[in-house]
């Protein structure tokens, strides 16, 4: 019945998006254009009278050719299109020379190149010729040339060579092909080893003198573009996709706890949770649950010194759950309520602490990210011990440098978490005074670092070594 039901509606139904041309219904169904008979009271009394069925189909069949027109049709046949487009994909190189003077006299010709870097599918590389590419310059001029390194057949690309001004006033030396019309186009590499660049650079006695070398250095900065054509559709039909809720979904089981065959002891609080979630996260959680000495039968583990004592619930452990089964850092205030920033930055640090201990990387540098966002002065000190003793070098790297701010050093001196940090990670002190010693050597203060090595208790006869111990140089 629903087959019959369709076949009429294809046949009378207007449809201007279909690609088969719309045909007259059949004539046995069209109704004969027989003249109808006059309206009664008179011709004037025809204006309001009901139209003829034929009247119908003639609408029907404009209507019908005006959707074809609006929907990609033109004389009955349906028109489909594409586009091609034109378009670089990019990608940069820079090429340090040390020791630039050293290269002089390598003769006309001889080149020095940098390492081969990837863009739209080849490889490149920068040569670089110190006394000219030409013979007839007589090492006048130095030679910058990019070349395709890889294997390739008419590779057509846009190119630009910087060489950086090193004074920072921002004067480089750019030759470009991007944003400018070029009549011939693109330049097109036949083959491998293939060139694009200028034998005469620039002139070499003007660079010896120049602001484009310092320190004996010299710095090229290459783009490549490489001419791309791809053919581009519309889309006639599409369906968005949401993004995934699978985090949402695991954090409302481990919330229900349904199908929950392990609880944890954590203090008062327990929690429940799923063996086979924890194990794939956890590397920690697999051996102890599926490894060779571990217990797969186990439905209870105790938990000890991952909550601060200050805390009666103990949001550490939960937020650590709530991670393995969502794969987000929760917010803090959601699992205690309002809290300061030091008692947050508390949390947070016993949370690195914990995704050290359980092999959580992905929450361990999470915790590294935030404790950056809070770092002050009073909470540093603490922050960089504990990045000391979890081998978190990123974090370590940035506690120093906020300490060694003249702003922040006394400050930091006076807070509790200093004196802690000295008791118990001691070494640490000695690279806090290198950092120091490099801000002053930035600012040209010596007199302050003897002053601050005084303040940190290092001497500058004394060293300390890896175990801590404070040792006297002999004079």
């Amino acid at each position: 019945m629903s087959r019959i039901v369709l076949s009429w509606l294809l046949e009378f139904l207007p449809f201007p998006n279909l690609a088969r041309p719309f045909r007259r219904p059949r004539r046995f169904l069209r109704p004969s254009p027989l003249p109808l008979p006059a309206p009664i009271g008179g011709p004037e009394a025809g204006a309001g009278a009901r139209p003829s069925n034929l009247g119908l189909w003639n609408d029907m069949e404009k209507e019908t050719e005006k959707g074809k027109a609006g929907h990609g049709e033109q004389n009955g046949l349906n028109v489909s299109r594409s586009k091609s487009i034109c378009e670089t994909v990019n990608g940069s190189h820079e090429y340090t020379i040390k020791g630039f003077s050293l290269a002089k006299g390598m003769g006309s010709g001889k080149y020095m190149s940098s390492d081969t870097f990837a863009v739209g599918g080849f490889q490149w590389a920068i040569y670089f010729y110190p006394d000219g590419k030409n013979p007839e310059d007589n090492s006048l001029y130095v030679s910058v040339f990019i070349a395709l390194a890889s294997e390739g057949t008419d590779v057509r690309a846009l190119f630009e060579l910087t060489m950086i001004d090193q004074s920072g006033k921002g004067n480089h030396k750019v030759h470009s092909h991007f944003e400018r019309a070029l009549e011939g186009g693109p330049y097109t590499l036949k083959y491998r080893g293939s060139m694009w660049g200028y034998k005469r650079f620039y002139r070499r006695t003007a660079l010896e003198t120049s602001d484009y070398l310092k320190d004996d250095c010299l710095v090229m900065h290459c783009t490549v573009g490489v001419v791309r054509n791809r053919i581009e559709t519309p889309t006639q039909f599409s369906i968005n996709v949401p993004s995934s809720d699978l985090g949402q979904c695991l954090k409302e089981l481990l919330k229900s706890g349904i199908g929950s065959d392990i609880v944890f002891q954590v203090g008062d609080e327990t929690f429940q949770a799923h063996k086979q979630i924890l194990a794939a996260r956890s590397p920690v959680f697999n051996a102890q649950f599926f490894g060779l000495i571990g217990n797969p039968d186990v439905d209870r583990v105790i938990v000890d010194d991952v909550e601060p004592p200050v805390f009666k619930e103990s949001p550490v452990f939960k937020a650590m759950l709530i991670f393995i089964y969502s794969d987000e850092l929760p917010d803090v205030h959601e699992l205690i309520g309002s809290v300061s920033m030091s008692t947050s930055t508390i949390i947070i640090q016993h949370l690195l602490a914990a995704a050290d201990r359980y092999g959580l990387e992905r929450l361990s540098l999470l915790c590294e990210a935030k404790l950056c966002e809070g770092i002050t002065a009073d909470t540093v000190a603490t922050t960089l011990a504990l990045a000391e003793q979890h081998q978190c070098v990123q974090l370590k790297n940035v506690c120093l440098k906020f300490i060694a701010i003249r702003e922040n050093l006394g400050a930091v001196m006076q807070t509790e978490g200093f004196d802690y940090l000295e008791a118990t990670c001691p070494t640490v002190l000695a690279e806090l005074l290198e950092t120091v010693a490099v801000v002053d050597d930035d600012s040209g203060s010596a007199c302050r670092k003897r002053s601050v090595s005084s303040n940190l208790g290092l001497n500058s006869l004394d060293s300390v070594d890896v175990s801590g111990r404070r040792l006297r140089r002999r004079m």
